[in-house]
C-alpha cells in the first residue's frame, strides 16, 4: 500500500476506534472500549507508516534530483 493509502485506512481506523469507544462508554461495555481504543491505536500506527514512507520517497526524488543536476 502506498503512503496515501495508509493514510486513509489509518484515518477510517482511527475514526471507527472513536465510535466504538464512545459507544462502549455509553453502553458501559469496556470489550467495546478496549477494542476500539485498539481501533484507533492501529491508525495512528498507519498514518506514522504512511507519513514515513511519504518522508523516504521525498528524501529520495530529493537525492535523485540532485544527482541528476551533477550529471
Amino acid at each position: 500500500m502506498g503512503s496515501a493509502g495508509d493514510k486513509i485506512s489509518g484515518l477510517a481506523n482511527e475514526a471507527i476506534g472513536n465510535v466504538k469507544q464512545a459507544a462502549g462508554k455509553v453502553t458501559g461495555n469496556e470489550r467495546l472500549q478496549a477494542d476500539g481504543k485498539a481501533q484507533e491505536l492501529k491508525g495512528e500506527a498507519q498514518q506514522a507508516v504512511g507519513d514515513a514512507k511519504s518522508a523516504v520517497k521525498s528524501g529520495a526524488d530529493k537525492l535523485s534530483d540532485a544527482a541528476h543536476r551533477k550529471l
